[in-house]
């Protein structure tokens, strides 16, 4: 099977996702801060530093789906465990990174979808106004971000 054909792995499939994400946080003016953050508690998607005047630390929990996902999007999976290991990985980050630590901080989602292919008339899928949209496979296949959910959880 040419690569082209291949079925997109999960993997990448979350590696483009965040890498989208990544790319529209900078063009909205964020500093990337860190950007697949391991812990043992788990991983932090996205550090991202919300610029001046009232700077903002976010970790962005980055959800790809594939068409006819499960869980809403990726909105379901951020369930309570979930939360409260994000939680627990924020804590040791500020803790590795103390001069983050007087910023205030939120818990953001940024849900990714894969589009199969482009839609009727050569238009795309549509996301809400002002989020990305990236060709990722020549035969039309494509990963919008489709929302952005600043404040998504409380974390506790």
């Amino acid at each position: 099977m040419p690569p082209s054909d291949r079925p997109i792995s999960t993997k990448n499939l979350g590696d483009w996702g965040e890498a989208l994400v990544a790319d529209w946080l900078r063009q909205q003016g964020w500093q990337i801060v860190a950007r697949r953050w391991h812990c043992r508690w788990g991983e932090l998607d996205i550090v991202a530093r919300i610029p001046d005047p009232d700077p903002i630390l976010a970790f962005v929990e980055v959800k790809s789906r594939r068409p006819g996902n499960w869980d809403d999007g990726g909105r379901m999976a951020i369930t309570p465990q979930k939360q409260r290991k994000l939680w627990r990985s924020a804590e040791l980050f500020l803790a590795q990174a103390p001069q983050y630590a007087a910023l205030p901080c939120r818990f953001d989602m940024a849900l990714v979808a894969r589009r199969s292919k482009i839609g009727i008339q050569g238009t795309s899928p549509t996301a809400s106004p002002g989020l990305m949209e990236r060709l990722i496979t020549p035969q039309g296949e494509r990963l919008v971000l489709v929302d952005y959910i600043p404040h998504a959880f409380d974390g506790r």
